[in-house]
C-alpha cells in the first residue's frame, strides 16, 4: 500500500479498491429484497458466498461485476490517451476495449470480450460504434440506467479537488452512453469522487458539491434522499426510510423485473425523475458519517440494483478516507477471487492526475499572463 505522505495516492487506492469491495459485496444478492437478503444472510457485512449452490451467476466470495471491469477500462483509456477524454476520445477508445479484447471474467470463470457480459445499456456503446453514431449524441434513445454512473468515479479521480470540472467531463463522454437522469447520475457520481479528493472533504461538502452541480429530478431527489438520511444514524433502520423516499423519484417500481416492456416508465428519458443508485450510496455516506463500512453495508443490504449503489458508495467513502480504511483481508479478497492487483493501476492513475494539474495550472498561468496584456 502507498506511503504514509502521498495523499493522493491513498484515495485513488481507495476509490478503486472501495468501489471493487462494494460492487463485490452486494453481488450476490443484486435484485433481491431486503427480506430476502435477511432472511438468506441476515445483514451481509462481509464478502459472502453465493446465494445459492444453483447460482449460475458466478457471484460472490469476493467477485466483483461489469461495474468494477468498466471502472478498469476507463482508467485504461486515460492512461493510455494521457490526458482528459472527451466523448469522441471516449467512444473510439472504450469500445474496442469492450468488444475486441478478451478479459478474464471471474464470473464465468474464463477470458471473453467484456461485451458478452454487460447489460444491454451498456451494449448500446458497442452497437452505436458499430452505426458509426456521433459520440455527443450516441447516448440518446438508451435505456435510462446507472450504466455510465456505475464507472463514473475515474473522471472524479483525473479531475482530483475540482467538482464542477468532473461533472462537465463526465456529462460530455458519458454523452456516448447515456442520456436524460442517467447521464446527470454519471456527472453528479464524478462530482462527488473530486470532491472527496479534498484533503478537507467532509460528508457535508459531497452533498453540496453534488447538489451545486445536478439538475431537475436529480437534484431534488439527493436534497430529498440526504435531508431524510439526515435524521438517522444506522444504516439497518435506515433501509426503509430511504427507499420510502427514493420511490417518489424512481422510475423503477419495486417489483423492477415483473414491469419491463408493459408500457411503463421505466428506463425512460424525464426531467423529474432520478435513477435510484447515486442517491442512494449519498444517503447511506450521510447515515454513517461516512464510514466506509457502513455506507457499503447500507446499499448492500438495501437490495435492488444493490452492488452498483454500494460500489459507488464504496468508491466515494474509500477516496473520502484512503486506502486505510479498508480492511486488508478484504483488499486481499478482492485480488484473489477476481486475479487482479489495483495497486498499479491506482499508482498510474495518480501520477497522470498530478500530470493533469500541472499541465492545468501552467495553462491558468499562462492564460493570466495574456489577460493581463488586456489591460483595464
Amino acid at each position: 500500500m502507498s506511503g504514509a505522505q502521498d495523499l493522493l495516492l491513498q484515495k485513488t487506492e481507495g476509490c478503486l479498491y472501495g468501489g471493487a469491495i462494494g460492487d463485490a459485496m452486494g453481488a450476490p444478492a443484486e435484485w433481491r429484497m431486503p427480506a430476502e437478503i435477511q432472511a438468506r444472510y441476515g445483514y451481509i457485512t462481509g464478502l459472502v458466498e453465493a446465494w445459492d449452490d444453483a447460482d449460475t451467476r458466478g457471484r460472490g466470495n469476493g467477485r466483483y461485476t461489469d461495474d468494477s471491469h468498466m471502472v478498469q477500462l476507463l482508467c485504461e483509456c486515460y492512461l493510455e490517451h494521457g490526458s482528459h477524454l472527451d466523448a469522441h476520445e471516449f467512444f473510439r477508445r472504450i469500445v474496442p476495449k469492450m468488444a475486441l479484447e478478451n478479459r478474464w471474467v471471474p464470473e464465468r470463470g474464463r477470458e471473453m470480450p467484456l461485451v458478452e457480459r454487460l447489460f444491454y445499456p451498456e451494449k448500446w456503446l458497442y452497437m452505436r460504434w458499430l452505426a458509426n453514431a456521433d459520440p455527443r449524441q450516441a447516448g440518446v434513445g438508451n435505456m435510462v440506467n446507472c450504466g455510465a454512473a456505475m464507472y463514473a468515479a475515474p473522471v472524479g479521480i483525473v479531475n482530483a479537488c475540482d467538482p464542477a470540472r468532473a461533472y462537465q467531463e463526465a456529462v460530455d463522454i458519458f454523452s456516448a452512453h447515456q442520456h436524460s437522469f442517467g447521464l446527470e447520475a454519471a456527472g453528479v457520481m464524478a462530482a462527488c469522487v473530486a470532491e472527496a479528493f479534498r484533503p478537507s472533504a467532509s460528508v457535508a461538502s459531497i452533498i453540496d458539491a453534488a447538489l451545486t452541480v445536478a439538475k431537475d429530478g436529480t437534484a431534488d431527489c439527493i436534497a430529498a434522499v440526504a435531508d431524510a438520511a439526515s435524521t438517522m444514524s444506522d444504516w439497518r433502520a435506515a433501509i426503509a426510510p430511504l427507499r420510502d423516499v427514493m420511490r417518489e423519484y424512481d422510475t423503477s417500481p419495486d417489483d423492477a423485473k415483473s414491469n419491463r416492456g408493459n408500457g411503463s416508465n421505466h428506463w425512460t428519458a424525464s426531467r423529474e425523475h432520478s435513477i435510484e443508485e447515486v442517491p442512494i450510496a449519498l444517503g447511506f455516506l450521510v447515515v454513517t458519517g461516512g464510514d466506509f463500512e457502513g455506507t457499503i453495508m447500507g446499499g448492500t443490504n438495501y437490495g435492488r440494483d444493490n452492488d452498483s449503489i454500494a460500489g459507488m458508495g464504496g468508491a466515494i467513502a474509500g477516496a473520502l478516507h484512503g486506502i486505510n480504511a479498508l480492511r486488508p483481508t478484504w483488499v486481499e479478497q478482492i485480488n484473489a477471487a477476481n486475479a487482479i492487483d489495483l495497486m498499479p493501476l491506482a499508482a498510474d492513475m495518480a501520477r497522470l492526475t498530478r500530470a493533469l494539474q500541472a499541465r492545468q495550472l501552467a495553462r491558468a498561468e499562462s492564460r493570466g499572463r495574456d489577460f493581463e496584456g488586456l489591460g483595464g
